[in-house]
């Protein structure tokens, strides 16, 4: 059974009802790290809705997080706004310098985000934490833990080992400049909390608005109650002893709430650079993703894995082996399992549930997200075909398509052009049809090679100029050159892209012109 499904047998034994949550702060831009999260939230979502269940997703973003420092891609002019809520200062502009405040910095990197989110399939109800505490949802809460504030101090100071300031409060006023750094409260009169800021000014908060915020601990905990949420699965930096899922649990149920069950994933690393970051600089982002990869895909990398393991998101070679196994598995969802061991059976229901939740569109045909045409195959097309109707012209002359291409196939090609004219596409991977066979290339495959080619020209003369015609020749020439299989098959990709490998070499072949070929293994002799 697919993680997702087991995480939502285990919700089904404390009701039929459940929301399903995620969250994020928006202080620059979302790297595909993030999608881990929330997936893995919307898979469960998805998977308690097939079992039956009533489900929402919401997705919280944390928009009276307050600016932490003035990154790199901001001006020095952001200064001025360190520890304001995102919510409420300006988004920045080209050059980095805060704009005139029509957008604000929240939504900025919000919506190009949600945006790829939709392109996933992803569509959560999006909360913003700055509107419930402008809608006064808080309130009683923020006042539940400053009545309860030595019991909250002793369960962060008791479960995560940090020891509190004697002036800790569970609640972080604005000052007169709309800060949140440097203020001190020095009273609570419900519903006003009173305080003294950086510049000696003196004020006070209503609860009841958004003047001010709890510290993410008790924020966190006070959400799950006022939002009702079930389920909300958190990275392994929250979810580590001690962290502030452990010290949430129990704030959660001293403010009268009923918290989640404890869900803890794995982060995603970029193959050999660790995990990502945007403090870093190690990320890539999802719509940078989405521009290479097939969003099928992209969820199936993550609904593959076990939800505790991590998943290092390769964007080069190892996309082919990706794509090759989910095509395969969605090529073939119902295999023989009689004989299959108890693992096995196991391993396949799995699988299925992985190819299930992979679909952008839920209960859609996963082979239709093919589009007919294997990745490997469309990668060779995009590279030997200069405009995309040869492309689908070639793919109506093979039979992998009958006339016009559908939108789906389309939008592939789109992002198949893109990833191998960016920098991610494998160097090794790439074609360049050659016009003469060099003296190098020669050399390299000696004159067992050299014959074989020559065999296989006379057969390629008068074979029918098919993928399968092409494929028989190629084994007829081995046969009568005395070369193996494997050696063969080198010969042709020495004498046409001059490297010892390739993509599956009758299509190759059938996607070149009979006298191109003919002309090129001409010269072999």
């Amino acid at each position: 059974m697919h993680w997702a499904d087991v995480t939502a047998q285990a919700l089904s034994h404390k009701g039929s009802k459940h929301i399903i949550s995620t969250g994020i702060t928006p202080s620059g831009e979302f790297h595909i790290g993030h999608l881990r999260e929330i997936l893995s939230a919307e898979m469960i979502h998805r998977a308690c809705l097939d079992a039956g269940m009533s489900s929402k997703y919401v997705f919280i973003v944390d928009s009276m997080d307050p600016l932490r420092r003035v990154y790199d891609f901001l001006s020095p002019e952001y200064e001025e706004y360190i520890g304001c809520p995102l919510a409420f200062i300006p988004a920045p502009g080209d050059d980095g310098s805060p704009g005139d405040g029509s957008v604000t910095y929240a939504d900025y990197f919000l919506a190009p985000f949600l945006e790829s989110l939709e392109q996933i399939g992803v569509r959560p109800e999006v909360v913003m934490n700055h509107e419930t505490y402008e809608e006064g949802l808080f309130a009683e809460y923020i006042d539940s833990a400053i009545t309860n504030r030595e019991e909250i101090r002793e369960i962060i100071q008791k479960i995560s080992g940090r020891e509190l300031p004697a002036e800790w409060f569970p609640y972080n006023p604005m000052g007169s400049n709309g800060s949140l750094d440097g203020v001190v409260v020095t009273g609570y009169e419900k519903p006003y909390v009173l305080w003294t800021d950086s510049s000696g000014n003196e004020g006070k908060s209503d609860i009841r608005k958004a003047d001010g915020k709890m510290p993410w601990r008790i924020d966190w905990a006070a959400r799950w109650a006022i939002h009702g949420i079930t389920c909300e699965p958190a990275g392994k930096d929250h979810g580590a002893a001690g962290g502030s899922y452990d010290t949430g649990i129990p704030i959660c149920k001293l403010l009268g709430g009923d918290p989640p069950d404890k869900i803890v994933y794995e982060w995603i690393q970029l193959k050999g650079m660790g995990p990502m970051s945007s403090s870093s600089g190690i990320t890539i982002g999802p719509m940078e993703a989405l521009s290479l990869v097939p969003p099928e895909i992209l969820r199936y990398v993550i609904a593959r894995s076990k939800i505790n393991r991590h998943i290092e998101f390769d964007t080069g070679s190892a996309l082919f082996q990706t794509a090759d196994e989910y095509e395969r598995l969605v090529s073939s969802p119902n295999r023989d399992e009689e004989g299959m061991s108890k693992r096995q059976l196991v391993a396949a229901e799995t699988q299925r549930g992985a190819i299930r939740l992979s679909q952008v569109n839920p209960g859609k045909d996963p082979i239709d997200s093919v589009g007919g045409v294997s990745f490997r195959h469309l990668s060779m097309l995009a590279q030997i075909k200069s405009s995309d109707e040869d492309v689908w012209s070639s793919l109506n002359r093979s039979g992998h398509i009958q006339g016009d291409p559908s939108d789906s196939l389309r939008v592939r090609l789109t992002r198949m052009r893109s990833w191998i004219d960016g920098p991610h596409f494998p160097e090794d991977a790439r074609l360049e049809i050659r016009s003469e066979i060099g003296n190098e290339v020669r050399e390299h495959m000696g004159s067992d090679g050299l014959d074989f080619l020559s065999s296989l020209a006379e057969l390629l003369s008068e074979c029918e100029w098919t993928d399968e015609g092409i494929a028989e020749s190629i084994s007829e020439a081995c046969d009568s050159s005395g070369v193996s299989r494997k050696d063969g098959f080198a010969s042709i990709y020495w004498a046409f892209i001059g490297r010892g490998h390739g993509p599956k070499a009758s299509s190759l072949l059938f996607e070149l012109d009979r006298g191109e070929v003919l002309s090129l293994l001409g010269g072999s002799s």
